[in-house]
């Protein structure tokens, strides 16, 4: 028998003040099965790193293929912005590189995000239009323990630093940029 993913539904308010962007976005999110509540914020986290009103979340681990995770398209549907979460296979980085202006990949895990970005490092440098960002173990764990299946989720901005906050908690992180190729979509 087949296990049905957790829908989970965010309220998120974003107010951005490096990039100057203010909305609110009203998220469902379908949490597969096999999906942590850390994997699940860590793709909540990127959408709001990166927030603009096309901004859409892909098929997510459920799906096969190679399709963003989450992704920025224009209006002909082509991909300018390819966001991936975790520690994805480097050809599948390049193949996001080939396909979109650019990509970002929000690394978390701790030791596991170390070794990855160690063994890859040499590889992702070459690619012009990559980010690589490392959110670092507490605050994935701190951002996992705020998750219900329906919240409100308000996200600050502000000089790197960003503060989530949700009515029973709050938390402030420092993403770490591990690979910042300055090339900007959103």
């Amino acid at each position: 028998m087949a296990l049905n993913a957790t829908i989970v539904k965010i309220e998120l308010q974003i107010s951005d003040m490096d990039r100057h962007y203010y909305a609110a976005h009203a998220l469902t999110l379908a949490q597969h099965p096999s999906e942590t509540q850390q994997r699940l914020m860590v793709r909540t986290l990127a959408f709001a790193l990166n927030a603009h009103e096309r901004l859409e979340f892909g098929p997510g681990l459920s799906a096969e293929g190679e399709e963003p995770e989450i992704a920025l398209r224009d209006y002909t549907g082509d991909i300018e912005l390819w966001i991936d979460v975790g520690q994805p296979d480097e050809s599948r980085i390049r193949k996001a590189c080939g396909r979109s202006r650019q990509v970002v990949v929000v690394n978390y895990g701790g030791n596991a995000a170390d070794i990855w970005w160690d063994k890859n490092a040499n590889a992702l440098q070459r690619l012009k239009n990559l980010d690589v960002i490392d959110i670092d173990s507490a605050s994935v764990e701190a951002m996992a323990a705020m998750v219900e299946r329906s919240f409100r989720l308000d996200c600050q901005i502000q000089d790197g630093e960003v503060t989530l906050t949700t009515d029973k908690a709050s938390l402030s992180l420092v993403p770490r940029r591990r690979l910042d190729a300055g090339v900007r979509v959103a």
